[in-house]
């Protein structure tokens, strides 16, 4: 499998394609590159995204999912940039709006984060929820901050979160 790795404001990444598709990112660095026209172009977007001039990312995606994970990551790159939803609104979108814990199960399985952007969906109230990246929640975080979203975290101000769906 072809794949490239970048430094980034979140740590080191890698990104992977097959057939000339991207099918994961993941944190850390390989030892070997293979790279290919289409992880060029993905190198190329999300240099632009961490820069904060990409609006959205346009690369072909084949993600490994069932077809109800496949349709909320659909849904998660729908979400514009500089906005966020919540677990309901995504399953609402997904067409299963009783569904909110198997999105957030999505969410925690999405394997091409940040271009399929988890860090955009959020508990009930706007309360940051969950992020299975490496750094967590201030990997969410710094994500939204790049996009112009102020996310504050359990602990801000002394505040405590519960996290609900």
């Amino acid at each position: 499998m072809a794949q490239i790795s970048l430094n980034s404001p979140v740590g080191a990444i890698t990104v992977f394609a097959f057939e000339d598709q991207i099918v994961a990112l993941d944190w850390g660095f390989v030892d070997e590159i293979e790279s290919t026209a289409v992880l060029e172009e993905a190198k190329k977007q999300l240099a632009a995204y961490f820069a904060g001039t990409l609006d959205r990312f346009d690369l072909p995606l084949a993600p490994d999912g069932t077809d109800f994970q496949k349709t909320v990551w659909q849904a998660m790159c729908d979400i514009p940039m500089g906005k966020t939803a919540t677990y309901k609104e995504l399953a609402e979108s997904a067409g299963s709006p009783k569904a909110f814990q198997s999105v957030g199960t999505a969410c925690g399985l999405n394997p091409i984060p940040i271009i399929i952007p988890c860090h955009r969906v959020l508990a009930s109230n706007n309360k940051p929820g969950g992020y299975s990246g490496q750094g967590g929640l201030e990997t969410k975080r710094t994500l939204l901050k790049i996009e112009g979203v102020d996310l504050p975290l359990p602990g801000d101000q002394g505040d405590l979160y519960l996290f609900t769906f």
